[in-house]
């Protein structure tokens, strides 16, 4: 049986974060999760539906792409295809050839967990190591502690509200009320809840989206940010213990989180929450 590289369509990328949701496990690598397909959900289901990726044999999908960007493919595999030749064979070989649709010619990076055997076949092929992301997690298993802070339920209604704190805790971020309208439509939010940290005077200070893959599953912080004006006050810890407890009673058995190891204030805000750093993770890439 040949693999068969394909595009879902819109209606179908429910289908698609249903199997994503199916190979997150603990105890197996971090790697592309529903909540960031929900998150590049943002951009609206026709853009998702056109950055996703899918390799199938026999009818089975065992890999899943999203290019999150036009020059990054994120990339998960099914448990048991993780080091499964044909089929990193043909994605390694789908990824280095611009007009197969998948990555643009010029520099591209690839994203996947360094179990896949897609990682060892692209280094052979001269791509080189990117930056240091780092991973953490979270074992949910036990009760969560209360943060401490006034924690809210975000809705469409103050989806504009939510969308300037999050603006005013990343330089350059442009998202808005309707991209917070366009990700609540996508399938993933089902299983997602969106929070906000309040001060006492009652203003937004901190937000958090996160992502179930179902129970008994890993869940997924994506985004988490502080407005810039309410740093160093322990909200970053409060809203990311506050992301814990919403996980636990959606059912996930942990929490993820994957951020640039350069940026060691995101870091040890997630440790101070509680979280645990695993092993470092460096997307590959080709030069021009």
């Amino acid at each position: 049986m040949t693999i068969e590289m394909g595009k879902p369509g819109a209606d179908r990328l429910g289908d698609v974060v249903r199997v994503l949701g199916e190979w997150q496990h603990d105890g197996a690598p971090v790697q592309l999760h529903p909540g960031d397909v929900g998150w590049f959900w943002r951009f609206g289901a026709e853009r998702t539906a056109e950055a996703t990726r899918t390799w199938s044999r026999a009818g089975e999908v065992l890999a899943i792409g999203l290019l999150d960007g036009p020059d990054l493919l994120r990339l998960a595999f099914a448990p048991q295809a993780m080091r499964d030749e044909e089929l990193a064979r043909h994605v390694a070989e789908d990824a280095a050839a611009p007009e197969r649709g998948v990555l643009p010619p010029g520099k591209a990076y690839l994203e996947s967990s360094t179990d896949a055997l897609v990682q060892d076949l692209l280094a052979e092929d001269g791509w080189e190591s990117g930056e240091p992301w780092t991973l953490l997690r979270r074992d949910l298993g036990a009760p969560v502690p209360d943060p401490g802070v006034r924690v809210e339920v975000i809705g469409p209604e103050d989806a504009d509200e939510w969308a300037g704190v999050l603006r005013a805790s990343f330089d350059g971020s442009t998202f808005t009320g309707d991209h917070w309208l366009a990700a609540a439509a996508g399938s993933p939010f089902a299983d997602a809840r969106c929070l906000a940290v309040r001060d006492g005077r009652g203003e937004a200070v901190a937000v958090v989206i996160v992502w179930s893959a179902g129970a008994g599953r890993p869940g997924l912080i994506e985004p988490m940010g502080v407005h810039r004006a309410h740093r160093g006050r322990g909200y970053g810890r409060a809203v990311t213990i506050a992301a814990a407890r919403a996980l636990r009673e959606l059912g996930s058995s942990s929490m993820i989180v994957c951020c640039e190891s350069s940026n060691v204030g995101a870091v040890a805000t997630y440790r101070s929450a509680g979280m645990e750093q695993l092993s470092e993770r460096r997307d590959l890439f080709r030069n021009a």
